[in-house]
C-alpha cells in the first residue's frame, strides 16, 4: 500500500498516534509519505520507505491568514500524482480531512482513483467540530470518508450522537505505546533533578489547552501537598500553562512546580510516582497511556474514553468530573497506602501491555486497506 499520513507535528496525542502508526506501517514495507507543516517531533528514526514532505504556506498582503488548507490540498495533489498514492489517512478532521476530501476531487478530473481514510482524535469532535463556524464543513468531511477510526468506542459514540454518523460506521481502534521506549526505570534517572530525597514526584502532561483542566491539576496537587512534600512536574506547552502557574501562586505551591517545557516526557513519567490528568472529555488519554507503561498510576476523572485505558482502583483512579480536591485527596491516600500503592504500580505496567503496538497495527492495516 501507498499512502499520505496527514498530521499535526505537535506533542498533541493526534500527531504521535500519526507518527508512531506511519513508522510501524513503512517497518511492515507499506510506502508512508507523512505531511505536514512542520517535521512531526516523534518522526526521529529513519525509514528507507518513509518520506516527509513540508507543506510551505506563502506569503500574500491579501490573506489576512495564511490560506493553510489550501496549501494543503494542493501538497496533497503533488504527492499523489508523484508518488501513486492510493490512500490519503488524515488524522483529526479540520483541517486535514477537508483538504484530503477536496484532493480527492482534483484528482478524479484528471482520472486518478485516491481513498480517503480520517481517523478522529476527540476535539475534532467534542469541541472544535461542534463550533458553528466548522460544524457543517466537518459533518460533511466525515461523511466522504471511505474509512472512519476513533482511537475510543467512547469518541465513536460521540461522533455518531453529534455527526450523525451510522451505526459502525466509526471503527474504534485504541492508541498504542511504544512499551519498549516507555518502560518501568527502577533506577528512575530523572528523579533527583526534580525532587529532594523523599519527596513525591507528580507529573502532567498536555498541550495545556482549556480541555486538559491543568488549573484542576494544580487545585489536586495543592491538596496533595498538605499531606506531604512533592512537586509537580508539567510536560510541553499551551496557552493554559500561565493559568496554571498562577493558580499554583494562590494556592501557596509555586516553588513546587516543575515547568518542564516540550520535551519527551519517557524519563519525566519514569521519574513520577502519579500522573494526573482531569480533563472531562479525553478521548483516549495516551499520555496516560504512556505513563502506565512506565508503572505511574493514573488519577483523573471518570469521563469520556479513560475509563477504557485506566482501570479504576487497579491501574489508576477515577473520581466523579469537577472534584479536584477529591483528586487530590485520593491521591495522598494512595501514596500512604505502601503495599496498596506498589500493587497499583505493577497493575499499570501490565494494563499499558494490553495496548502493544503489534495487534493495534494489524487493526489499522485491516481497516486501510478494507
Amino acid at each position: 500500500m501507498k499512502l499520505a499520513v496527514v498530521c499535526y507535528p505537535t506533542f498533541g496525542g493526534s500527531g504521535v498516534v500519526a507518527t508512531e502508526l506511519a513508522m510501524h506501517l513503512a517497518d511492515r514495507g507499506h510506502e508512508v509519505h507523512v505531511v505536514s507543516y512542520e517535521q512531526p517531533v516523534r518522526l526521529d528514526r529513519f525509514r528507507a520507505n518513509l518520506a516527509f514532505h513540508m507543506v510551505t504556506v506563502g506569503e500574500y498582503p491579501l490573506f489576512r491568514h495564511p490560506p493553510y488548507t489550501l496549501n494543503l490540498t494542493n501538497k496533497l495533489i503533488e504527492v499523489v500524482e508523484e508518488f501513486g498514492v492510493e490512500l490519503i489517512h488524515s488524522h483529526y478532521a479540520i483541517p486535514h480531512a477537508a483538504a484530503a476530501w477536496m484532493a480527492q476531487q482534483v484528482l478524479a478530473e484528471r482520472g486518478k482513483r485516491v481513498r480517503l481514510a480520517c481517523t478522529l482524535h476527540g476535539t475534532d469532535i467534542t469541541l472544535v467540530g461542534r463550533d458553528a463556524g466548522y460544524f457543517e464543513l466537518t459533518r460533511f468531511a466525515i461523511q466522504r470518508q471511505d474509512v472512519l477510526t476513533a482511537p475510543s468506542q467512547w469518541l465513536a459514540d460521540e461522533t455518531a450522537s453529534h455527526f450523525g454518523t451510522p451505526p459502525g460506521r466509526v471503527v474504534a481502534i485504541p492508541n498504542f505505546v511504544e512499551l519498549d521506549s516507555f518502560t518501568v526505570d527502577p533506577g528512575q534517572g530523572a528523579r533527583a533533578a526534580l525532587a529532594p530525597a523523599g519527596w513525591k514526584v507528580i507529573s502532567h502532561v498536555s498541550n495545556f489547552r482549556p480541555v486538559k483542566r491543568v488549573e484542576d491539576v494544580v487545585g489536586a496537587f495543592a491538596v496533595l501537598r498538605r499531606h506531604m512534600p512533592a512537586v509537580l512536574a508539567l510536560v510541553g506547552d499551551g496557552p493554559d500553562l500561565p493559568k496554571a502557574e498562577a493558580r499554583a501562586r494562590e494556592l501557596g505551591v509555586r516553588d513546587d512546580l516543575r515547568i518542564l517545557g516540550s520535551q519527551q516526557p519517557q524519563p519525566i513519567l519514569q521519574a513520577s510516582d502519579l500522573f494526573l490528568l482531569p480533563s472531562v472529555s479525553e478521548s483516549f488519554g495516551l499520555a496516560a497511556l504512556e505513563a502506565m507503561a512506565c508503572g505511574c498510576p493514573v488519577l483523573g476523572y471518570a469521563s469520556g474514553g479513560l475509563p477504557e485505558v485506566v482501570e479504576d482502583g487497579v491501574s489508576g483512579i477515577l473520581c466523579p468530573e469537577n472534584a479536584d480536591t477529591c483528586l487530590g485527596t485520593l491521591a495522598a491516600r494512595l501514596l500512604l497506602d505502601p503495599p496498596r500503592y506498589a500493587a497499583m504500580r505493577v497493575a499499570a505496567r501490565t494494563q499499558a501491555e494490553r495496548f502493544s503496538p503489534g495487534p493495534i497495527v494489524d487493526a489499522y492495516e485491516r481497516a486501510l486497506l478494507g
